[in-house]
């Protein structure tokens, strides 16, 4: 994590997603604007979370971690979107592990000076309440996504949210295959069936193997096979 010390850079991304009357004026002295690299945590399950975040640029992967150190995928977040608003609004340890897929920037405020200057604005309020409420209608259906729909469609999914990013032109469809043994864990399932799915995906045209990398050559295609329930999906 990198903080970025330019306060009209900052300025930019309250005005481009209308968080200008969000946080106010006593707020907005204590807002930063950090950076996070590929592969970077934000947070991790069970830490103390320290701020609240706010998602302006690029994507990022929430998983959770069982005690038997079993992984599962949650969701990927785009812009707009919070880190760790239940944690600050309950005043709990971290709830799960989110990592930067791409490059990402993202605006912070440390929970003391929301304690202390942003309490009962309402204004606030209504901005978490309003993501909150959200974020449990994506978790439920997130549940069901991983329940009832079989390895083809959760890895169609999960192919499409890994390689692609439109405020990223990094994320071109190609991924480095050795995550795939990752992706099997975070998709709750193994890596021998996860392979065979692939190789399904490349006899159907749908993705390339080639010397370490996975491309994906048919990103409708795996968009027909995830059957629009993509996890980054986000309610109407």
């Amino acid at each position: 994590m990198k903080e970025i010390l330019d306060r009209d850079q900052l300025q930019h991304y309250l005005q481009a997603h209308q968080m200008e009357s969000v946080f106010n004026d006593q707020l907005k002295p204590h807002l930063s604007l950090y950076s996070f690299q590929q592969g970077e945590f934000v947070c991790s399950q069970g830490e103390v979370p320290q701020n609240l975040y706010v998602l302006v640029k690029g994507k990022l992967k929430v998983y959770t971690t069982s005690v038997e150190g079993k992984t599962l995928i949650l969701s990927f977040k785009t812009p707009l979107e919070l880190i760790g608003d239940i944690e600050y609004v309950r005043g709990t340890d971290i709830v799960n592990t989110v990592e930067a897929v791409s490059p990402v920037l993202m605006l912070g405020v440390a929970h003391r000076w929301l304690h202390k200057y942003g309490k009962g604005d309402p204004l606030l309020l209504q901005f978490l309440l309003d993501h909150i409420t959200r974020k449990f209608y994506v978790k439920s259906t997130t549940m069901s996504f991983n329940l009832m729909y079989p390895v083809e469609v959760r890895l169609a999914s999960y192919l499409l949210a890994v390689s692609f990013d439109d405020t990223d032109a990094e994320l071109n469809g190609q991924l480095n295959a050795t995550s795939m043994m990752d992706a099997a864990n975070l998709l709750g399932t193994s890596y021998r069936h996860l392979n065979r799915v692939l190789q399904q995906f490349c006899a159907e045209g749908l993705v390339e193997r080639n010397k370490g990398f996975i491309l994906v050559k048919n990103a409708e295609g795996l968009r027909a096979m995830a059957r629009h329930n993509i996890y980054e999906a986000q309610p109407e």
